[in-house]
């Protein structure tokens, strides 16, 4: 940790705070959102349709408007749009702590998820703007305070939980106050050079810099292609945990073995992502990097399909093992693909764009990838429910092997095509 703190300070101030803000913004997210389902469902008493409506409220407002918040950025500058959203999650936090009415629920879930697709996109087109050519090291510096707030805040939120679930939202909106003001005293105003001011920005105008992104066709062919990456990788939260549960049960044992599939990828991403960006940087070009990723991804799923020929003990430390180590290592392999493609993947975004309008290709890059989520979870599910129906358990796992071979084949041709290149269109960096 020495060496990547020592790293960190060798950037610019404000792409440093971007770190620890990220860090900070996962680590109140996640001290509250594993707790909301439970206390929706138990304190409250709704039924289940009605939580799945109020956390799904959340899930859309996000996914479908990170097109909005990067456009936005683009055009009012990335700053006010990071502190619009850290000011929104705090109200959005505090009311779902106060409140217990269904109005009032799903506009407080709406806000937190609104607040996320505003600063979401701000943030990785000011770290790209400010990192410059260190891009690549620097979003993998970047992951790794992501991961540590995503590691650190389900433990915080556990203890707070375990006295008042309303302390938990009352803190987490507390930690994006703070943030908020920290941000505005803190962090240096940025805005992309190619945004129009004044009465440039009307509807019109907005809607030609749309129609210029989606007739951007390398772009769009990476994003269909990276939505495999997120599908993949989105199983450490469905179908890990549901394969470790299938086999150890939902007691202590399951519990445990599930935290520490989180742990697994958290802890190997802080301790390995410099040193993997780095190894690959100095042997790989971005698209080569992309493709091995994708590969290792893919693979991740090979210990659970031949775990799948290992006859079920029907108690014991064998069983045990089964249930935990395949998941396990699955995990691991995911993280350590995760940790190849992560930072080229946002750099290879800022090169397709050519450096113009990059909050918003950042913003029409997740909502795409977040809509395929979706859909691949729903196919995931109906894999694992077929699975079990047919007396197949090797089917889930084949699916997501073939998929992330699949990825890993459309992205080598991409990049042998020369699609990944950087954007014909002349750059045109940001300045302060």
């Amino acid at each position: 940790m020495k060496g990547t703190l020592a790293q960190v300070r060798t950037y610019e101030r404000s792409v440093q705070l971007l770190m620890v803000n990220q860090f900070t913004i996962n680590l109140g997210f996640y001290m509250l959102m594993p707790y909301l389902a439970a206390h929706l469902s138990g304190t409250l008493g709704l039924s289940g349709w009605v939580v799945g409506l109020v956390l799904g409220v959340r899930n859309f407002s996000q996914q479908g408007m990170f097109l909005i918040g990067g456009t936005l950025a683009d055009r009012l500058g990335y700053k006010p749009m990071i502190v619009a959203g850290c000011v929104l999650r705090t109200a959005g936090f505090a009311t779902l702590g106060l409140v217990d009415s269904l109005a009032a629920l799903i506009a407080a879930s709406a806000a937190t998820g609104f607040a996320g697709a505003l600063f979401n996109p701000a943030v990785r087109a000011y770290l790209a703007a400010d990192a410059g050519e260190r891009r690549v090291e620097a979003f993998a510096l970047f992951n790794v305070f992501y991961q540590a707030g995503i590691l650190l805040g389900p433990l915080v939120g556990m203890v707070l939980t375990g006295v008042d679930f309303r302390i938990t939202c009352l803190v987490a909106s507390a930690v994006f106050a703070l943030l908020s003001v920290v941000q505005i005293r803190a962090l240096p105003t940025r805005r992309a050079e190619n945004a129009k001011g004044g009465e440039g920005q009307d509807r019109d105008g907005v809607l030609s810099q749309w129609r210029g992104i989606l007739a951007n066709g390398p772009f769009l062919l990476f994003s269909g292609t990276m939505i495999g990456s997120y599908v993949l990788s989105f199983q450490v939260y469905l179908a890990l945990p549901l394969e470790v549960r299938r086999l150890g049960g939902d007691g202590a044992f399951g519990t445990a073995a599930v935290a520490g599939l989180f742990a697994v990828c958290g802890l190997s991403t802080i301790l390995g992502q410099t040193r993997v960006t780095a190894w690959c940087k100095a042997r790989y070009e971005p698209g080569q990097a992309l493709t091995r990723g994708l590969a290792a991804m893919g693979l991740a799923f090979v210990p659970l399909l031949l775990a799948t020929a290992v006859p079920v003990p029907e108690s014991g430390v064998g069983l045990w093992l089964l249930a935990a180590a395949p998941p396990t290592l699955a995990a691991l392999l995911l993280a350590v693909g995760t940790m190849i493609a992560y930072p080229f993947e946002m750099d290879t975004i800022v090169r397709l764009c050519g450096d113009r309008l990059v909050a918003t290709h950042y913003g029409l890059y997740n909502t795409i990838c977040g809509v395929g989520i979706a859909l691949g979870n729903l196919l995931t599910g109906a894999a694992l429910d077929a699975a079990r129906e047919a007396g197949m358990p090797a089917l889930p796992w084949i699916s997501l092997l073939v998929l992330g071979v699949a990825c890993a084949a459309a992205l080598h041709v991409l990049h042998r095509s020369g699609r990944l290149a950087t954007s014909a269109s002349e750059p045109q960096p940001a300045t302060a």
